[in-house]
């Protein structure tokens, strides 16, 4: 493929009117389509791929979004580091609307999704992957965490350093009891798209982190009738503009490719995965 970048962002249509010259290009993946088409430009000199995570019109639910599709896709035009902004729900009450939380934790609480490329499904081919069990004990690269808390302090928006993601399965939100028991863990937000695109990012060997922007204290953290999909929409776009500032300074921030020092690269630790990455 021709087109190529270096960086991903995986997020909402408002979020990549930020990029310059922007090509649309389909990819095929061998997990089938991904939510939508990648949207290649530039920003700051830097080459980005945008990905809608629920297609233009936001017409796929959280549940039956194709992540394995999404990163491949992704990958196979040369991302190797992406940043992924998503809106959750505060679990404390000291994270309210309009926080900003870059979490270097998350608990999967999701149920049908498929979130390895290594559970020995048959591949187009006919061939079977190998079963791979992937070290996840720290899922965000912390290199980019560094770059995402250092880009929001410069824009005057203190980001909450760390923190734990919980990851329903959705679309519904949490019951009165479930999001309390959320809180009672220790946990700091809750969301539903945070997870499985973290581990299939490692298992290809992508830097991965994200920004999680708070839009409404969950139910079971305030009193009232819960969070509203209204509510969610309304506190995200007062934010999008302030959002997208500190996502093109993040993008800035991160290292060239031959200069990342993480371990993410090399998640593979020389195991034969059974199939060809992009």
């Amino acid at each position: 493929m021709s087109e190529q970048a270096e960086i991903g962002v995986i997020g909402g249509s408002g979020l990549y009117s930020f990029l310059e010259d922007v090509t649309e290009v389909t990819v095929e993946t061998p997990y089938g389509p991904p939510s939508d088409s990648l949207f290649l430009g530039e920003t700051g000199g830097r080459k980005v791929a945008f990905l809608p995570r629920h297609g233009r019109g936001h017409h796929l639910p959280p549940h039956r979004i194709n992540y394995r599709a999404n990163m491949w896709a992704l990958r196979s035009v040369g991302v190797r580091q992406i940043i992924a902004p998503c809106a959750v729900g505060g679990l404390q009450p000291q994270y309210g609307p309009g926080t900003l939380v870059v979490p270097d934790q998350l608990v999967d609480r999701t149920k049908s999704r498929q979130q390895s490329f290594f559970d020995g499904e048959p591949l187009a081919d006919g061939s079977l992957p190998n079963v791979l069990h992937m070290t996840f004990a720290d899922p965000y690269c912390e290199t980019g965490r560094q770059a995402s808390l250092r880009a929001a302090r410069g824009r005057g928006w203190e980001p909450v350093d760390g923190g734990t993601m919980c990851v329903i399965e959705g679309p519904r939100f949490s019951t009165r009891a479930e999001s309390r028991w959320h809180a009672a863990q220790g946990w700091s937000v809750v969301g539903m798209t945070g997870h499985p695109e973290a581990v299939l990012a490692r298992e290809l060997e992508l830097c991965y982190s994200s920004l999680a922007l708070v839009t409404d204290l969950d139910a079971g953290a305030e009193a009232g009738e819960g969070v509203s999909h209204e509510e969610v929409l309304r506190v995200f776009g007062e934010n999008i503009g302030r959002l997208r500032e500190v996502l093109f300074d993040a993008v800035l921030e991160l290292p060239a490719l031959d200069e990342r020092k993480c371990d993410c690269g090399s998640a593979l630790g020389g195991q034969q995965p059974g199939i060809t990455l992009p």
